[in-house]
């Protein structure tokens, strides 16, 4: 009989739990990759001591780089004739796993030596319901977004405003209250899911001259000429805005939505992380599904076209449920003069390891391969 390998003990010769080590397979996509997020904050407060390597696409590998209880990221980047999939096995099978965690329902958890599998299985409903079933888990657990002090000094020297004030977050000094920040997502993966510039602009106008005086808009979009394409209408109709278009890692435009008062987007990842970092976030749907992809944190909601395309979606109808959707974020933080107050489950500073790639190789790593 194979006999048990006795747990590492510390310098004092204490012995100490082995660290588990789990292997979690995300999505590619950085929405899913965000509302899977809250199955991670789960697993990490549930095994404290766990070490987790996350596998994800290269638009989602900056999400994981504040996590807690990283021990690296694997970059799978796709290849002609799924070659990806041989070399992330190669990777993963030089280990064995406490527990492989893939929400991509790929066949690589059986393909690794492993105590315990969880794979997703489609099922019907939300997007978020869909990842807790996995674990069991009722209520789901909502999503988060890591970031640390020094995204939070950052985005404060992109500002010409001083940041609205929050609750004390640990991450360091206060900020004085300021006008409110209003922050737009104009941009999409996909043309039919924009909603046009003029309301962006038209909406924006109508909050801060109601609900959200004085405010200040915030253009955020991430990097590309495609990305800039489609952000440049709102920021030609509204020049006062804060052009942060393609310039802010992952970390730092969480550090930034989680001190905006309202985020209104198109249905995209960075609806998903505003709702992540606690921003109230207004998510505008036209032809994808809100029953599955709804923005999921404390203070979110949506609004739907009347048809299939973006311009059924009246700007007074965007308008009347960010006004609820505002009054309900200021009702349910009282004292706060700041609708937008930071969600303390996003504050989960950590060092930051960073993936890279290796110039030859499709899959990258924040540290070197451990023994099997």
């Amino acid at each position: 009989m194979r006999g048990t390998i006795p747990p590492p003990s510390d310098a004092a010769g204490v012995l100490t739990p082995r660290a588990m080590r789990i292997l979690f397979v995300t999505s590619n996509r950085l929405g899913d990759a965000i509302l899977a997020t809250g199955l991670l904050d789960h697993l990490i407060r549930t095994y404290p001591n766990c070490r987790i390597t996350v596998v994800c696409g290269p638009v989602a590998a900056e999400l994981f780089v504040r996590m807690p209880n990283l021990e690296r990221v694997i970059v799978l980047d796709k290849r002609r004739w799924s070659l990806h999939w041989p070399q992330l096995w190669a990777t993963a099978a030089r280990r064995r796993w406490d527990k492989v965690v893939d929400i991509r329902g790929s066949g690589l958890a059986w393909m690794v030596r492993a105590s315990r599998r969880v794979v997703m299985r489609p099922r019907p409903g939300h997007k978020l319901s869909q990842l807790a079933a996995m674990l069991g888990l009722d209520p789901p657990p909502l999503p988060v977004a890591w970031f640390a002090p020094e995204d939070v000094a950052r985005v404060a020297t992109l500002l010409p405003v001083p940041l609205p004030a929050g609750p004390a977050t640990g991450l360091g000094p206060e900020l004085p209250t300021a006008r409110p920040l209003v922050a737009l997502g104009p941009t999409a993966n996909w043309a039919p899911k924009v909603w046009p510039a003029e309301r962006f602009a038209a909406l924006f106008q109508a909050l801060a001259a109601g609900p959200l005086p004085g405010a200040i808009p915030l253009v955020i979009a991430g990097p590309g000429a495609a990305e800039r394409a489609m952000a440049a209408p709102l920021l030609a109709a509204l020049p006062q805005a804060i052009d942060l278009v393609g310039c802010l890692a992952l970390p730092e435009v969480a550090a930034c939505l989680a001190r905006a008062s309202l985020f209104v987007g198109n249905d995209s990842g960075l609806m998903h992380l505003a709702a992540a970092a606690g921003a109230p976030t207004l998510g505008l749907f036209g032809p994808t599904s809100a029953d599955e992809y709804a923005p999921a944190g404390r203070h979110s909601a949506v609004v739907i076209a009347m048809g299939h395309h973006m311009a059924d979606l009246p700007v007074d109808r965007a308008f009347a449920t960010a006004e609820r959707l505002i009054a309900r974020a200021t009702t349910t933080r009282p004292g706060s003069a700041n609708p937008g107050t930071t969600n303390l489950r996003t504050l989960r500073p950590a060092p930051a390891p960073h993936p890279d790639r290796h110039p030859t190789s499709s899959l990258a790593h924040t540290s070197p391969a451990p023994p099997a």
